[in-house]
């Protein structure tokens, strides 16, 4: 009684804002589709929105960030609030970013919070990824929106190099000439590629930072962009995938909550929610303090500095990988660069945009799919995803190798041939563990099933399928 009361407030409510529109606009078709769109509710559905919101919030503390930042490596000296950096020689784009942090006013609150932004738009794009992944919600018909949302995250990786990278201090620097080495090492072509990008040797021409400064505040916010409008059209047009809860959840039948009255207001307290955070993040939480690591200049280095967390699986291969030049008489055509720094994280995306036709061809499935798995009832994929995931998580660890030396004295040297044991132990062992947790969930399941049956055989009841 209650939920068809209030089913038909809802209908009312929809009929009357239609029909508003409509007198002035002639759209009520479109509007009334719109308004009774279904969205899924679960939870878990919620991580895509998060990445939604916090790139609204990027792009707005961005803009607020263009007016003040001066993307130039003319050298400079100091003359601003920060005492200890008085009288030093610096390009202006760090100089810019220093009086932002202690001049300008809300630019620390800005600047920080545009870093808490783009670290947690990776991470919600991470977990949502997850999410699809062991779900089996990258089937067709939604393979090219599991595309569209993978190369999202290459792009969005590449957005918060480049964007730390601006700053033009002690971390970016290093981080900079990492990428330049890493680019070189690519065999035959990464020289050219290297002085295509750079424009000169390293650190390169001034022109790179105007380069840099563009591809960050205008050619990746508009690919990501482009990229989050068409993920969002193509969710909208084949509609969300559901969980199997009850009989009223099937292959051709949508579940859910309508927009209005129903999830608008879910979706816009979320927005809300996520904005909060961020900005309390941003005003309490101190991030990238770039006025203690210094102007960047290319004989210096700190051990101090760490790069943003989604770099740490990079900073982690390599580390790992050993001296391992390939080279043929005096010419080296493989570097040791080349094995961490561009063909594992290669290798992992390939991997990833490979898993639709993978897991296609492995289950025979070929149709369309709207309903999700749970993570038990795919052991296979689940225990491959498992692994995958083990095998770049002990790599990302290492990634902090020195930073454990530093804080606890544990030998950094010893730390990598542990790190090189784990990355073949652990993924093995996470993919037999879980194979073999998954196949327990189902047998456990199985046999309560058999349990309910019996006491209910028992009791004289028959179950409530062979009653309907």
């Amino acid at each position: 009684m209650g939920r068809a009361l209030e089913s038909a407030e809802e209908s009312v409510v929809i009929r009357g804002l239609v029909r508003f529109l409509d007198e002035r606009s002639g759209t009520a078709p479109f509007v009334k589709k719109a308004l009774r769109y279904v969205f899924p509710d679960h939870w878990s559905f919620l991580l895509g929105e998060v990445a939604l919101y916090t790139f609204v919030i990027l792009v707005g503390t961005g803009i607020y960030l263009t007016f003040f930042f001066e993307p130039s490596t003319a050298s400079t000296y100091y003359a601003g609030h920060y005492a200890p950096l008085r009288g030093h020689e610096m390009s202006v784009a760090y100089r810019s970013a220093v009086d932002l942090s202690f001049k300008v006013r809300a630019g620390l609150l800005m600047r920080q919070t545009h870093h808490w932004a783009a670290d947690v738009f990776v991470a919600s794009i991470v977990l949502h990824m997850l999410r699809v992944f062991f779900t089996g919600a990258f089937r067709k018909p939604r393979d090219l929106t599991y595309y569209l949302g993978l190369t999202m995250l290459v792009f969005a990786l590449l957005e918060g190099y480049l964007g730390y990278s601006l700053v033009d201090d002690l971390l970016s620097g290093m981080g900079l000439a990492i990428g330049y080495s890493v680019l070189m090492s690519v065999p035959f072509v990464g020289a050219n590629l290297a002085l295509l990008v750079w424009g000169a040797p390293f650190p390169g021409k001034a022109e790179f930072w105007s380069r840099m400064y563009v591809a960050h505040v205008f050619l990746l916010p508009i690919l990501i962009a482009t990229l989050l409008a068409l993920h969002l059209f193509l969710v909208a047009a084949r509609h969300h995938t559901q969980f199997r809860e009850s009989r009223r959840t099937t292959e051709k039948k949508v579940v859910g909550i309508p927009t209005f009255p129903g999830y608008a207001p879910r979706s816009l307290g979320l927005f809300f929610s996520v904005a909060a955070v961020l900005f309390l993040l941003g005003g309490l939480v101190q991030i990238n303090p770039i006025w203690l690591w210094g102007p960047y200049h290319i004989a210096q280095g700190t051990n101090g500095a760490q790069p943003d967390w989604y770099l740490g699986w990079l900073i982690g291969a390599l580390r790992l990988v050993p001296n391992l030049d390939v080279t043929i008489g005096d010419y080296t055509l493989v570097p040791n660069a080349f094995w961490g720094g561009a063909l594992f994280p290669l290798l992992v995306f390939m991997l990833l945009y490979l898993v639709p036709w993978l897991d296609r061809r492995a289950t025979g499935e070929y149709g369309f799919r709207n309903l999700l798995d749970r993570p038990r009832d795919a052991p296979w994929r689940t225990a491959l995803g498992a692994a995958l995931f083990a095998w770049v998580f002990v790599i990302f660890l290492a990634g902090a190798s020195d930073r454990v030396f530093v804080s606890f004295g544990i030998s950094y040297v010893a730390q990598l041939w542990i790190y090189r044991v784990l990355v073949f132990v652990l993924p093995l062992a996470a993919l037999i563990v879980t194979r073999r947790f998954c196949l327990a969930l189902q047998e456990s399941e199985r046999l309560g099933q058999i349990r309910k049956q019996a006491e209910a055989e028992a009791r004289g009841e028959l179950p409530q399928t062979e009653q309907l």
